[in-house]
Formats: structure tokens, sequence, C-alpha cells
């Protein structure tokens, strides 16, 4: 095992360890969490395509808004908001990179209403005896890829995911303790705004 699969395996597992045997957690159960899943901040460790780490904060305000606040020495920063995500390159004074939001598989655990019920938007639905896994798609759009949710149980709570898009390169967002039910300002999640701070 290289490097890099090894340094995943550990954060995967230091992810995981505090976990209990559980059963396979129901679908309905699931839903009704992300659901309920409307403010949310927490630290992560992000695993590239490419065996690259980095590590930041996220900050999650359903639906449709999510910022990625990358720590040093990447500094960059991703927004999803307005139905477009905005890549800012800390290194580029270029405008972002903006993609709709709906074309991304990060799309379905902020939209609106989330049912993982639905006709062939859950691809798999697996226990592994610490976690439940669903690998989910746009049942309208598998072509923009799937997002893998692990989670645990007692109480739920989304550990990862893995975001397979429609190159087949993954990503892997390891998740810390989340700190729910806070107030954001507008402007945290603002494309605009945050464009013209950078004076972009």
């Amino acid at each position: 095992m290289n490097t890099r699969s090894t340094l995943l395996a550990a954060l995967v597992f230091l992810a995981l360890a505090p976990a209990a045997l559980a059963d396979k957690i129901p679908l309905a159960d699931l839903s009704a969490y992300l659901n309920g899943l409307t403010t949310a901040d927490t630290q992560f460790t992000q695993v590239n395509a490419d065996g690259s780490v980095a590590t930041g904060k996220l900050f999650l305000q359903r639906p449709g808004r999510a910022r990625f606040e990358y720590a040093p020495p990447d500094k960059s920063l991703v927004l999803a908001s307005g139905g477009q995500v905005a890549i800012f390159d800390a290194k580029s004074n270029q405008p972002p990179e903006q993609y709709p939001l709906a074309r991304t598989p990060l799309n379905l655990i902020l939209a609106r209403n989330i049912d993982l019920a639905r006709a062939k938007m859950v691809v798999a639905h697996l226990e592994d005896k610490t976690t439940t896994q669903v690998v989910v798609q746009d049942p309208d759009h598998p072509e923009y890829g799937t997002i893998t949710l692990v989670f645990t149980a007692n109480p739920v709570a989304l550990r990862q995911w893995v975001i397979s898009d429609d190159l087949g390169q993954q990503t892997t967002v390891i998740l810390g303790d989340m700190h729910k039910g806070a107030t954001y300002g507008a402007s945290l999640f603002s494309i605009n705004f945050e464009a013209q701070k950078r004076g972009l």
C-alpha cells in the first residue's frame, strides 16, 4: 500500500472509529436526518483524486448553500449559492470558475427536500458493521456522477462523502463532528460578495 493509500485508510479509520456496531439505517431515517440538517459547520479533510490532501472548514445552509474554506497553504474557497458552484483560486486574480450546482452530485444533499426512496435515486444501500453507505445519483441525470454518503448510527450522523464525477474521478470529504443550528449571515455564501471583497 502506498503512502497516499495508507493516509486515506488512516483518515477513514479515525473518522469512523468511535462508531458502535450497527444495523443498516433505513433510507427513511437517513432522509429525515438530511432534511433536518438546516445549518451546520464542521472541520473537514479532503482527499483528492490525485492523492493530495487538504483540510478546512465547511459551512452548510440547506437548501442550496455551502462554503468550503481551505486552510493554508491552499487557502482556496468553494461556494455553492444561487444555483451555482464557484471556485475561488487563492493564487489567481481572475473571477471564480462557476458551474451549475444542479450538474454536481453535491446538489443531492443541498436539495430542499431529500427523498432517498425516490425511484432510481439510490444506486446502493450498504452496511459494513460500523457504517451505513448510500450511493446516490440524480435519477434524471445519472451521467452527472454519484455521491456516496457514509453515516454512523445512534444518533444518525453524516461522517463523510465520496463524489465520483462524470469522468470517474473520486473526491473524498471526511467530516468532523457537526455543530448544528447556528445562524449565518447571507454574505457568508454570497458569490458576488466574495468576488467584490477580492476585487474580482
